[in-house]
């Protein structure tokens, strides 16, 4: 016997980031509202991405405090990584944050449905339930937010290795003693370092020529600077071509490129070579979405999908794959429901790259303003000259901002140093309002904060560069 249609004013497939505010606002507002979620309630995000990660991060970046304690005059009794309190430190943090989800969608009315969904028609999404038995549910509009999961490519051997991914890597309960990083990118860097701290013996490999090769010269020059002084061990340029062996045991990697050929082993081996979108499997051809070519959802502007009635946001719809773009996500969907006016094109979106020294950019870097020659002036400060970094001896790194050539407009701005994803948020927020650079200049900042140096940066003379 087929189960009635439950009609809703607003289904969301996937409680991620975007899909999760749309629902609790709609709830909020009076909509009749259901989110079916298989999984993690509330996303990657508070489970086992961005926030699990910082905490292990956190975790790494005390014990690597700790093991210079000397320096600060202090003599800690217990050397040592307990690697299950960090774990469990970690899995505490999500519990919490599980049980604030579970309160918004009770305080909001939204309705939260434990199953695995896929679309059976259009705006029409059948339900197998965790529990077990069947819905199926229409709704006038419908958000898919199914988000995206790390990608493992097709090396031979690849698979079959059990290679950790990022949510595995936060789940182990012990230091692994050789761990070999598959990937050069923002997960794969700042799992490296974190674990190095941590006391594994740590290689990166990358098929690119530097690490993050989209950096301007300097940035990836600091970073790889910074990783070869703490031990981590860098091999770029290089193609996995087979893997033999099992992560957690023993594995080996064939590599060849501009080395040559040769092998790195490990005990372990983490992949963090991209991501893939969550788009197959769920039945968008019976709903009227097309994806694109690379198998994101393909929308337009206002986020919606080519189905009437359709959203979708985040990772999925291949939004840059941020948390806080998702949020943003969310208000485009919410003023469009509601009638006004909100688009995605346009935004500044801001990157942060948890490593030590932090890295933090918006806007135009110098990469992409010599790429597209945009005239630009320059101002770059080292950390060193921001007092703040003197009295905690975080001295590393530099301050740089891209000004306009015929005008003050802050083109873009980028930190590598202590509390860099803090100081962008200050002049992202007046590039936001547009005001020029000496309103940052002629501001006063708490003495000595670590703000204070934006005065002096944007204080010197910027350099035309051609």
């Amino acid at each position: 016997m087929q189960p009635e249609v439950e009609a809703y004013d607003l289904l969301v497939l996937g409680s991620g980031e975007a899909g999760k505010y749309i629902a609790w606002d709609a709830a909020a507002s009076g909509r009749k509202t259901a989110l079916i979620e298989r999984r993690y309630i509330g996303g990657s995000c508070p489970n086992i991405a961005c926030l699990p990660s910082k905490n292990f991060i956190y975790s790494a970046s005390v014990a690597h405090l700790a093991g210079q304690a000397d320096r600060f005059g202090l003599h800690p009794a217990q050397p040592g990584v307990d690697m299950e309190a960090v774990r469990g430190r970690k899995r505490a943090m999500v519990e919490g944050l599980i049980k604030v989800h579970e309160g918004r969608f009770a305080q909001t009315g939204a309705e939260l449905i434990r199953g695995e969904g896929r679309f059976v028609a259009p705006k029409t999404i059948e339900v197998a339930l965790n529990g077990g038995g069947i819905r199926v549910l229409t709704g006038a509009h419908v958000v898919i937010s199914t988000g995206s999961r790390a990608s493992i490519d097709p090396i031979p051997g690849l698979r079959e290795s059990c290679p950790l991914t990022h949510v595995e890597a936060l789940e182990l309960g012990v230091v692994p003693a050789r761990l070999v990083v598959l990937g050069g990118g923002y997960a794969g860097l700042e799992l490296a370092q974190a674990f190095r701290r941590l006391g594994s013996e740590v290689t990166i490999i990358d098929r690119n020529h530097r690490l993050l090769p989209r950096a301007d010269e300097d940035v990836a020059e600091a970073v790889t600077r910074a990783f070869l002084a703490e031990g981590i061990e860098l091999v770029t340029d290089a193609r996995v071509t087979r893997v033999e062996g099992r992560s957690g045991e023993d594995v080996r990697l064939h590599l060849e490129g501009g080395m040559g050929q040769l092998q790195v082993g490990g005990t372990h081996l983490l992949v963090a070579t991209g991501r893939n979108p969550n788009t197959a499997g769920i039945g968008l051809e019976a709903a009227g979405v097309v994806l694109t070519q690379a198998g994101f959802v393909q929308v337009d502007e206002r986020l919606r999908t080519t189905a009437e009635g359709v959203f979708a946001v985040g990772d999925c719809a291949g939004s840059p794959h941020f948390t806080h773009i998702a949020f943003d996500d969310h208000r485009v969907v919410r003023e469009t429901l509601a009638g006004r006016n909100r688009v995605t094109t346009g935004r500044l979106v801001p990157s942060c790259l948890f490593v030590d020294p932090e890295l933090a950019q918006i806007g135009l870097s110098e990469t992409e303003a010599r790429r597209t020659s945009t005239p630009y002036r320059l101002l770059k400060l080292p950390m060193a000259a921001v007092l703040r970094t003197r009295t905690t001896g975080h001295t590393d790194g530099f301050l740089k901002a891209l000004v306009g050539r015929g005008d003050d407009r802050i083109l873009g701005f980028t930190a590598l140093g202590s509390c860099a994803g803090e100081l962008m948020a200050t002049v992202q927020l007046a590039m936001s309002a547009g005001l020029p650079y000496t309103a940052l200049r002629d501001s006063i900042f708490a003495h000595p904060t670590y703000s204070e140096g934006l005065v002096y940066l944007f204080s010197g003379s910027p350099t035309a560069v051609e």
